[in-house]
C-alpha cells in the first residue's frame, strides 16, 4: 500500500464527515491508500458517524482508539497500525482537493532523501473574517501556508503543519514520532516543529507542492483576540521546549531567560497601551485609520508569560526536564 491517511479526531462530529468525504473521493485508486481515524476519546456523535462510514466502506477505513488525551498521541499510535509506506497526517477540520494525495506523493518519487512533503493550506471561513484577521493571521497563527503553486525542495521544513504533512514511514519511526503538545491541559512539547527538526537532523529533505491543496475550516471562535492570545501563549510553551531540548540550558541560563521574559512582558504591555491610546485619539478626531498591531502586541504578552512559567518549571522540576529531553514517543 502506498499511503495511509491518518486523521485524529476529538468531538468534531460536525466536521468529520466533510473531511472523510474529501479523502474518500481522491484521484488515486483506493487500492493505493487507506484511511485511519484515530478517535481521541470523543463523547459527541463522532463514534456513530464513524461506524456508519465503516459499514459503508469496510476495511478501507480503520477506526483506532487513543485514550491518552492529545492530538499527537493520536497520531503517533495510529502510525503503528498503518500499512502505507507513506504516512499522511491531517486534521478533522480539513477538506482535501480531489488530487491532494496524487500530488503529495510526487516529490517522494523524485528523491530518495525526501523525508516529508506538504502543500498549500488555504482558509475556509465559516463567517466573513474581521479585517484584522485577514491582515495579521493568514499564516502560521491559523495553520495556513500558501507559497504558490510550484514545487519547492529544501533542506528546511518551510513551515510544515501536521494538518497537511506526508512523511516516509521509515523516517517517521526513526525520529521517534511527534513530540506531544497539549496533554490534558498541560503543554509539553513542540509537535510537528520538533518532528521536522528530527527529520532534518537525520539528513532528509522537505518539499512543498502547491498543487497538493487543502482547505482549513476556520470557525468564528478563531477570529477573536482571545484565540490569538491563546495561540501565542501555546507558541511560547513550544518555543521554550524546543530551546531547552536542543541547548540543554543550565539553571543560571534559565534564570537569565526569566529576567528577559519579565522585561518583554513590560515592554509589550507599554507598547499595547500606547497603540490603543493613539487609536482612541484618532477616533475622537474622526479619523478612521487605526493601527491594528496592538492585537499582536497584546498576544505577545501571553507569549512571554507562557515562556516565563515554562522556564520556571524547568528550574524547579527535574521530572519535567527529563520529560522535555525524551526523544522517542512511539514506545
Amino acid at each position: 500500500m502506498r499511503i495511509s491517511v491518518i486523521i485524529p479526531t476529538y468531538n468534531r462530529g460536525h466536521y468529520i464527515s466533510k473531511t472523510l468525504d474529501s479523502f474518500i473521493s481522491q484521484s488515486i485508486s483506493k487500492e493505493q491508500y487507506e484511511i485511519i481515524i484515530s478517535d481521541n476519546n470523543s463523547n459527541d456523535n463522532t463514534q456513530i458517524l464513524l461506524q456508519e462510514y465503516k459499514r459503508k466502506y469496510g476495511d478501507f477505513i480503520k477506526i483506532h482508539k487513543e485514550i491518552n488525551q492529545g492530538v499527537h498521541y493520536a497520531r503517533n499510535s495510529a502510525s503503528k497500525i498503518a500499512n502505507g509506506n507513506i504516512l499522511y497526517f491531517t486534521d478533522d477540520d480539513m477538506i482535501a482537493d480531489f488530487n491532494l494525495l496524487e500530488q503529495i506523493l510526487k516529490p517522494f518519487d523524485m528523491d530518495n532523501l525526501m523525508g516529508a512533503v506538504s502543500g498549500k493550506i488555504v482558509p475556509l471561513w465559516e463567517v466573513p473574517p474581521p479585517k484584522w484577521v485577514e491582515l495579521l493571521c493568514k499564516n502560521y497563527l491559523l495553520s495556513l501556508n500558501d507559497m504558490g503553486d510550484e514545487l519547492i525542495i529544501s533542506e528546511n521544513d518551510m513551515g510544515v503543519f501536521s494538518c497537511h504533512e506526508a512523511i516516509k514511514k521509515e523516517v517517521f519511526f526513526k525520529t521517534g514520532g511527534f513530540n506531544p503538545e497539549n496533554t490534558k491541559g498541560k503543554w509539553i512539547g513542540d509537535g510537528e516543529t520538533g518532528l521536522n527538526i528530527k527529520i532534518k537532523n537525520l539528513g532528509y529533505k522537505f518539499a512543498y507542492n502547491g498543487k497538493s491543496k487543502i482547505q482549513h475550516i476556520i470557525p468564528q471562535s478563531r477570529m477573536t483576540q482571545l484565540y490569538l492570545n491563546k495561540r501565542l501563549a501555546n507558541q511560547g510553551n513550544c518555543d521554550v521546549y524546543t530551546e531547552y531540548k536542543h541547548l540543554k540550558l543550565t539553571n543560571f541560563q534559565l534564570i537569565k531567560k526569566l529576567i528577559t521574559c519579565l522585561y518583554s512582558i513590560v515592554k509589550c504591555t507599554i507598547s499595547t497601551s500606547e497603540i490603543i491610546l493613539k487609536n482612541y485619539v484618532k477616533r475622537q478626531i474622526n479619523r478612521t485609520d487605526t493601527n491594528i498591531n496592538w492585537r499582536i502586541q497584546r498576544a505577545l504578552i501571553n507569549y512571554h508569560k507562557s515562556k516565563f512559567f515554562y522556564y520556571l518549571k524547568l528550574i524547579y522540576s527535574k521530572k519535567w526536564r527529563e520529560l522535555v529531553l525524551k526523544d522517542n514517543w512511539l514506545v
